[in-house]
This record gives C-alpha cells, structure tokens and sequence, in this order.
C-alpha cells in the first residue's frame, strides 16, 4: 500500500467512521459548525441585524461555506464510490449546504434580491446535516417504516372523506356562498376537518351547517389516530421487543419475540420449520 492510499484510507476512517478517536472528534467539530452556521442563517433573517452587520454576517457565511466545500472534496476523494455517495441522500445533503452560497455571489444585484432571499433560505436545509449525529433517531425511523402501511392507509381514508364533504358542500352550498368550486369544496373540508377552521369559507344554508358539524365531529374522532399508530410502533421498537426477521410476503423487518406468523398479514414467518412440524 502506498503512502497515497494509506492517507486516503486514514481520511476515510476519519471522516466516515465513528468508532474511533478522531472520528468522533471529526463529527463533534462538524456539528458545532452545523449548528454555529444555522444560528447564522436565522439571526442574519432578522432584517435590523441583516442590515447593521451585512459585511460581517456574509464574511462568517462565506467561512462556513468553504468548509463545507472541503468538507465535501474530502468526502468524494477518500470515499472508495465518489459517485455513489454523490447521489446519496447525505451527498445530496451536503451538496445543498454549499450550492446557495456559492450562487449568491451571481446575484448580489438589487434586483434579484427576492432570488438571494430564496437561496438564503435554502442554507437552513443544512439541519438535514444533523441526522447522522441523532443516533435516537433510528428509534424514531423504525417506527415510522413499522407503521407505514397503517398510515398510508389511513391518509388514504381521510383523502376520500375530504373529497366526499367537498363535493357535498359544493353542491348543497354552491358558488353564491362561497363554494365555487369542488376543489374549494375539498380545502373546506380540509382545513374544518383537520379542525384548523380559518373562517374564510362557512356554510351558510342549515344543511350545510348540519353537515359542517359532522365533518367536526368526524375530524375529533380521527384526528389521534395516526399519532396512536406511530407512538404503539415507537414503544415496540424501544422496548426491543421485536425479532429481526422479515416477513416472505409482506417483508415487515421486525416481529415479536416468538411469534411466529407475521402481525401484519399472518402469514407463516418460518413455513419451511411450520410444514415440518
């Protein structure tokens, strides 16, 4: 091995891993700097301190975006698939934190000043950089991937509901009264039975306000529903009750221990041992 690759092989542990020394000292100084930029970008929002320190402000940002340039560099030079982690989701990640910085220098014009204010904003994408240090977080995605089907099905249930009242409402209420069409029907439906209620539309006939009671109603009843899936998911997955095996037909990853049929769809999770027995 020459001197070359065992560098790169070092930066590699460095940057890449962290179970080492200097791999965690490497991820300590980088979130410090994650989180140091991101309390740049919100202060430098607020417009009287945007305007008394703008020199200071864009000398600060334009530091942290030559290390996460760096930052970057390094990572597809000692990653053993440049490419591949380019297009992954953290290279992307990190493409992103650096991209805006680098574009305000093009449109420093008063007239673009509305596109700066677009690609300032982009900078808090960095917090996205956070993830890989939120080790908690893995409890937090394995829920959500358990109790993703039950979701989907029920905002599948909740997309026909809104579509029925808002048809409904459109045809009891009509354009006079502010429902001018199905798809203004639907954002009533949305906003009343999410229980947000903004006010701007209301029924105005007594049917519809019959029927604007029950999509409350309706909105009360279901409106835990999905915190109810994903916090009896997230307390499976804490408690570790669960066995590392995926199901052969609906390929849930995790099950409790000694079970031995899939608590999603029941099918058999060892037929082969099951048939034999």
């Amino acid at each position: 091995m020459d001197s070359n690759t065992g560098w790169r092989e070092q930066l590699r542990i460095i940057i890449f891993q962290t179970d080492t020394v200097a791999g965690r000292r490497f991820d300590k100084a980088l979130l410090l700097i994650i989180l140091s930029s991101l309390f740049v970008v919100i202060i430098d929002s607020i417009e009287s301190i945007h305007r008394d320190y703008i020199d200071l402000l864009a000398a600060i940002e334009w530091g942290f975006t030559l290390v996460f340039v760096i930052e970057y560099i390094l990572r597809l030079y000692c990653s053993p698939k440049p490419l591949r982690y380019a297009f992954s989701f953290y290279g992307l990640v990190d493409l992103l934190a650096i991209v805006p910085g680098i574009l305000a220098l093009y449109y420093a014009d008063a007239q673009y000043l509305l596109i700066i204010r677009i690609i300032r904003m982009l900078r808090i994408f960095r917090v996205l950089k956070l993830a890989p240090y939120l080790k908690q977080a893995n409890y937090l995605l394995s829920a959500l991937r358990g109790s993703k089907q039950k979701i989907i099905v029920f905002l599948a249930t909740v997309s026909t509901l809104v579509v029925v009242f808002g048809a409904l409402m459109y045809v009891i209420e009509g354009p006079e009264h502010g429902f001018t069409s199905i798809p203004k029907g639907i954002y009533w439906a949305v906003v009343t039975l999410t229980t947000v209620g903004y006010g701007d539309i209301v029924p105005r006939t007594p049917l519809g306000q019959i029927l604007s009671a029950l999509v409350m109603i309706t909105g009360y009843s279901i409106i835990a529903v999905p915190t109810g899936i994903f916090t009896a998911e997230l307390a499976n997955v804490m408690r570790g009750e669960h066995i590392d095996h995926a199901c052969p037909v609906c390929t849930k990853a995790q099950h409790e221990h000694e079970a031995s049929f899939c608590s999603r769809c029941g099918n058999a999770l060892f037929p082969k041992l099951i048939d034999n027995a």
